[in-house]
């Protein structure tokens, strides 16, 4: 079911009676993942023993397809079209159009990363920017960055990414009445951080409503292609509101090159998607002028799909799923109440079961738990609070795939074998991470307990 977009509706019938919301406060500091990732590196680097689940990376050998088309087109130095050139839109209209979403070339933009494209959509929109709770840190800032308010909407129970449809209305009624104006909602699917995926019907349900309120939709799938299981049902919000939904995805998670920096944006194919091509595109030309040469002659390959790369595509998900499930077992056996992975390599888990066990400990906040795994059984997670959770709920998001191996050989055995949550050096650190959330939601021995944090 296609839903149409009603533009002849005006957007500022409530405008005479809003109110002046504060200004949107800019970030002034490295985001937390990162920061985190860096933290961690030293300890590393100085010898410490850390079971690191903090970052998000894809931690997985480069294909060896890849590689070759990256070492065969090292001398394309020229600055080159600024949407791509038309090998690459090809090929990414293509990849599109192989997942039911009929697309043309000139439908793309490609960028070094989908998180500049992302912030691009997000100066070009209109208005204030609706978020689910949690969701990907970076949306927060981005959307300051762009001088856009927020607001969010609790996800359903059991799922991640896309907004509660029960709550969804009520909320932007709620934030016109504040002065606000939603006017972009951003779904993820699958999600990060929770590693879960909204079911199709849900998918529709948000894309009927932000028809109905007037809300563009920004589509993040860049997990789409690390989906666990072949046959899981997956619907993109451009199968059900093609008119106003975009969609964003990149090779940094599906095929593990994040430190080569390729983003896709696929645009609806109307006067809407024309003149917000053209915003993106002037953004484009003055920000990062094109995607580097080299880097658009490896997305050409790889979204084109040869044999060796959808065989590729399809054992990573698998290698994501087995060790998503395995961490997923840890916690759920610890007493802790977690979303089943489907897509992705991440795990959320809600110790709120054990909170009057870690309440003995001095730990009643995310940022607290993040601290203590960190410093006492070096196990490194990151808050629920940092995806804009409430910091008194006892979440934090795993990153699963630091798991596989520190280095390719471990990578490739885990990627190759069909039972990786055996392999010694996986096995290991599952072994540690289940020491740890054990230990942390035994009651303590008598004694003095950490002060909050």
């Amino acid at each position: 079911m296609k839903l149409t977009w009603n533009s002849s509706r005006r957007t500022r019938a409530h405008s005479s009676r809003r109110r002046s919301p504060a200004p949107p406060t800019i970030p002034d500091t490295i985001a937390p993942n990162l920061a985190l990732d860096q933290e961690i590196a030293a300890r590393l680097a100085a010898g410490e023993p850390v079971v690191h689940l903090g970052l998000g990376e894809a931690r997985l050998p480069v294909h060896p397809l890849l590689l070759d088309r990256l070492a065969a087109t090292t001398a394309a130095n020229s600055y080159g079209p600024v949407a791509g050139d038309q090998a690459l839109l090809q090929a990414a209209a293509g990849y599109f159009a192989r997942r039911r979403m009929p697309t043309e070339p000139e439908q793309i933009v490609a960028g070094p990363g989908s998180k500049p494209l992302l912030f691009a959509l997000l100066a070009a929109l209109p208005g204030d920017v609706v978020l689910p709770r949690p969701c990907w840190l970076s949306y927060v800032p981005q959307a300051l960055f762009a001088g856009r308010r927020i607001i969010r909407v609790p996800v359903p129970d059991g799922c991640g990414g896309v907004p509660d449809p029960d709550a969804f209305t009520g909320v932007l009624r709620e934030a016109r009445r504040a002065g606000l104006d939603p006017r972009t909602v951003i779904l993820t699917t699958p999600d990060n951080p929770t590693g879960a995926l909204a079911p199709p019907e849900l998918v529709r349900r948000v894309c009927e409503l932000a028809a109905s309120e007037r809300v563009a939709v920004i589509s993040d799938e860049i997990y789409r292609d690390t989906v666990h299981h072949p046959g899981t049902p997956y619907a993109s919000p451009a199968e059900f509101l093609p008119a106003r939904t975009i969609v964003t995805t990149g090779l940094s998670k599906s095929l593990a090159l994040g430190g080569w920096r390729i983003g896709i944006a696929r645009l609806p194919r109307n006067a809407w998607g024309r003149a917000l091509r053209c915003k993106v595109l002037a953004i484009a030309s003055e920000v990062w002028s094109a995607l580097a040469g080299p880097m658009q002659a490896v997305a050409a390959g790889a979204l084109d799909e040869p044999p060796e790369i959808v065989e590729h595509l399809r054992a990573s998900a698998r290698l994501h799923g087995a060790v998503a499930r395995a961490v997923h077992t840890v916690f759920t056996k610890a007493g802790a109440v977690c979303p089943e992975p489907r897509g992705g390599f991440y795990v959320y888990p809600d110790f709120e079961p054990a909170r009057p066990v870690l309440a003995a400990r001095g730990l009643t906040t995310s940022a607290g738990m993040q601290s203590y795994l960190l410093d006492q059984h070096g196990v490194a997670v990151l808050g629920g609070h940092h995806f804009g959770d409430d910091p008194g709920r006892l979440r934090f998001r795993a990153a699963t795939s630091q798991l596989y191996g520190r280095d390719a050989g471990e990578q490739w055995a885990a990627l190759r074998n069909q039972d990786p949550v055996r392999l010694p050096h996986i096995a290991a650190r599952l072994r540690a991470i289940a020491e740890a959330v054990e230990t942390l939601t035994s009651y303590p021995l008598a004694g003095p307990s950490p002060r909050p944090r």
